[in-house]
């Protein structure tokens, strides 16, 4: 075993971060681009059936309309708080659409390989599970590379999908917020503004049986 990679991969890994507020704004090269994507296409799948397609979103009405969209379901997020969670949310950034100037919206296709994906017939999420690889690998090669990556979850896929033209029969996964960062934060955003904690490894590890 290579120590020196593992090593490496250990503090990538530990640096990674969802980014929000830290957005520079400066565009990412062509290279740099083909370099997440191509570490997202490298994932693992379910039957080797591939089904994701990545959506790179630069128009800046695309954005704007999109960002919109997050607001107004931050809001309805946050009125859905009582008070002291509320006061806990207010001043937590959930996206950073228009800032990053870049979106990779990842997809999953059902119908990729056909019909009966080998390992796919008594666990149907597997597909979703082999698109989320492929975000792990992009961001873990983003944060390798120094570049940011925020995953915006405040959205309704309805409305992404008439947004892009996302066929009926795929599902958006994820709208990946893509860009150059002025840094990466020492502590995420969640653990510094005291909304949740790091769960200590040993409270979640079973042994043999739950």
């Amino acid at each position: 075993m290579d120590d020196s990679l593992a090593h490496a991969l250990t503090q990538i890994i530990s640096r990674r971060r969802d980014v929000r507020a830290e957005f520079t704004g400066e565009a990412l090269s062509d290279e740099e681009l083909r370099s997440l994507l191509e570490a997202a296409h490298a994932a693992p799948s379910v039957g080797n059936s591939q089904p994701w397609d990545f959506i790179v979103v630069r128009d800046r009405d695309l954005l704007e309309r999109f960002a919109a969209h997050v607001a107004g379901c931050r809001l309805d997020y946050a009125n859905s708080l009582d008070d002291e969670r509320r006061a806990t949310f207010d001043p937590i950034k959930i996206e950073g659409v228009g800032e990053s100037g870049l979106g990779i919206v990842a997809t999953y296709d059902p119908t990729r390989s056909g019909p009966n994906v080998l390992g796919r017939h008594t666990i149907n999420d597997a597909g979703i599970f082999s698109v989320v690889c492929a975000i792990q690998n992009l961001w873990l090669m983003a944060t390798a590379r120094g570049i940011g990556v925020g995953w915006v979850s405040f959205y309704q896929e309805p409305f992404l999908k008439e947004l892009l033209g996302i066929p009926e029969h795929v599902r958006p996964v994820g709208w990946l917020c893509v860009g150059h960062v002025s840094c990466l934060q020492e502590v995420p955003d969640l653990i510094r503004f005291g909304w949740n904690d790091r769960i200590a490894l040993d409270d979640v590890i079973h042994d043999d049986r739950w």
